[in-house]
């Protein structure tokens, strides 16, 4: 692990070198690409964009409560955003451990904040598994990997499921496991549960995240590039699961921040014989820019206004706040 945090400067440089190329490799394409912005669509981009940030906001909030904390839900905007713009910097630790301190001064202990954002990583990758089984599933469509991965699609997509079941059938598996590792740090365990049902409910919870996101993805897509709406409705399903799929495979990647030019790379490959591989560059780069500026500007207005003058969404909390709440 320190070996990989001193490597992580050179990691980084190498995601923007393949960034470089990337564009390098696209140029005639981009120099040619019919550029415009339509308005409406970018709305709706920033509607999505919000709600998928509230949503995932409360996910955390009940990862909280699930090993003993309870945070209100505007303080947990402050710590969730104020601690998001710091994931840039090299080492992948810096976000958990502003989240960390931030949660301590609330009376949150360590092992907790840091617990619940072990258990948000595992959920959100755990979601993405039944969008990927479902797309490639049904699609066959694996981008420029068509023709390796399409006669592997049914073993990729059992294999991809596996994780999900046995979450579902064993969720007490997850607190175990980190009691087991507070122990032989001589840590106190968590007094945490998780039953089966709260685990289904924040599965699809996340599910339903990750749709946000990618309708947030689609729709900065059809911003950028004229579209008939019947390649809108073509397009629509395919830009939505593969923005996840492409997000996780960032994620997962480890070696660079906010899996910088592992994600853009993810895209090309999933994209790229669909929308061309201009449109999904343009795509790809907007979409990270156009949430690392929706991150600084919620980071700004919540150092800028006190946290008691923001009012606590009542209707949102308590229906998102258990599975009898839902819908």
């Amino acid at each position: 692990m320190r070996t990989i945090q001193r490597l992580q400067p050179l990691f980084l440089a190498l995601a923007l070198i393949f960034i470089v190329l990337l564009l390098r490799s696209q140029w005639q394409e981009l120099s040619q690409y019919h550029w415009q912005i339509n308005p409406l669509w970018l709305v709706a981009s920033a509607g999505f964009l919000l709600a998928a940030w509230s949503l995932e906001i409360q996910i955390w909030r009940q990862l909280l409560a699930v090993v003993g904390a309870s945070l209100p839900y505007w303080p947990a905007v402050r710590v969730w955003f104020l601690s998001a713009v710091v994931r840039y910097v090299p080492g992948n630790i810096w976000q958990p451990l502003s989240m960390t301190l931030q949660c301590r001064r609330r009376g949150i202990v360590p092992a907790a904040t840091l617990t619940s954002v072990a258990f948000y990583q595992i959920l959100v990758l755990l979601a993405v598994t039944p969008i990927a089984a479902l797309y490639f599933g049904v699609s066959g469509d694996w981008g420029l990997l068509t023709d390796l991965l399409q006669a592997w699609t049914p073993w990729l997509v059992a294999a991809g499921l596996l994780p999900v079941l046995l979450f579902v059938a064993r969720p007490s598996w997850l607190i175990e496991l980190v009691n087991w590792l507070l122990a032989k740090f001589h840590r106190p365990p968590l007094a945490a549960g998780l039953t089966r049902s709260s685990a289904v409910w924040l599965l699809l919870l996340a599910v339903l995240d990750w749709l946000l996101w990618g309708a947030c993805f689609a729709c900065l897509t059809f911003a950028l590039q004229a579209y008939s709406p019947g390649q809108m409705l073509q397009l629509a399903p395919h830009l939505i699961a593969v923005y996840a799929v492409a997000y996780a495979i960032g994620l997962v990647s480890l070696i660079t921040p906010s899996g910088l030019g592992v994600r853009e790379g993810a895209f090309y490959l999933l994209l790229a014989p669909l929308l061309g591989g201009a449109a999904v560059t343009v795509a790809a780069l907007a979409m990270r820019l156009w949430t690392t500026l929706g991150e600084l500007i919620v980071a700004g207005i919540c150092l800028l206004f006190p946290q008691k003058t923001l009012p606590l969404p009542q209707s949102l909390d308590s229906s998102l706040d258990s599975p009898q709440g839902a819908p």
